[in-house]
């Protein structure tokens, strides 16, 4: 099975923990007599439908996407908001992140622009003593959950190849996102086998994310189009947080559209990087 999968991807060219996000899905469209007939072949092998998750996005090329991250704590539900732009086959995205307010309300909201890259996550904005024209860089691999929460945002491609890990699922049936007909899967993921499958410039985050949640299992829903490509994805993730004796429970939705989007993502020079320390 593992064989097959790699046989059939294709690939393309706190705050970090304190600011804690969504993504995927693909399917395969077979010619048919209606909207029928393709739900009973999609619900016939859903596991093996997500599996494909990840390429149908590198067909796609491009898209823009909103993403939004909720996560529970201190009996006060946060949520951050981003929105950007993404590029699957050279994975490379660009999201601007909404900060909520403190709990008392007394700190305005903050926007931090994040680059993302196979393995790295930049960060402008940061706050915290860098400098306004300073980037942070953050390798993704160090990080005990893979950048799929620290960012506040899941990488879109990353959220996708979760996916090549789905161990159960099924569908739901089919309904509308954002006025588009799709199909709706719920199941479970498994960071570790998601790892082993995954494109080279994720499959690290993914390892790690595996070692570093609360459990590697991850639920999830996502929605595909008729082109398999993924319309929206909610993961419910499980991480411990040092400042936390339990479990924080955060759930990760994004949004995928207009796809073929012109994405213009240039990475920061080493100048342009801040030098400091910085904590996960």
């Amino acid at each position: 099975m593992a064989e097959r999968q790699q046989r059939q991807r294709r690939v393309g060219g706190g705050v970090v923990v304190g600011l804690v996000v969504c993504v995927g899905v693909g399917a395969s469209g077979c010619a048919g007599s209606g909207a029928a007939a393709e739900d009973s072949r999609a619900a016939a092998d859903p596991v093996q439908v997500l599996h494909r998750a990840a390429d149908a996005l590198v067909d796609a090329g491009s898209s823009k996407a909103r993403t939004s991250m909720e996560m529970a704590t201190g009996g006060t539900r946060v949520t951050i908001r981003g929105e950007g732009v993404y590029d699957y086959t050279r994975q490379l995205g660009r999201l601007k992140v909404l900060l909520p307010q403190d709990p008392a309300g007394t700190s305005e909201h903050r926007h931090i622009t994040e680059l993302l890259a196979p393995g790295a996550l930049f960060m402008k904005n940061r706050g915290a003593g860098v400098p306004a024209d300073k980037w942070v860089r953050v390798d993704t691999g160090t990080l005990s959950d893979g950048n799929l929460v620290t960012g506040g945002a899941t990488d879109p491609y990353t959220a996708a190849e979760v996916l090549r890990g789905t161990r159960t699922a099924t569908y739901v049936g089919s309904t509308e996102v954002g006025g588009t007909e799709v199909r709706h899967y719920r199941g479970t993921a498994d960071l570790a086998v998601a790892a082993k499958g995954a494109s080279k410039g994720v499959r690290q985050s993914l390892e790690a994310a595996a070692k570093g949640f609360a459990t590697a299992r991850v639920p999830f829903d996502v929605y595909l189009d008729d082109q398999g490509r993924i319309r929206k994805i909610r993961h419910r993730f499980s991480f411990v947080n040092g400042q936390r004796k339990g479990p924080v429970a955060v759930a990760s939705t994004l949004l995928l559209y207009d796809f073929g989007a012109r994405v213009d993502v240039r990475l920061p020079k080493d100048g342009d990087i801040y030098a400091g320390k910085i904590a996960e």
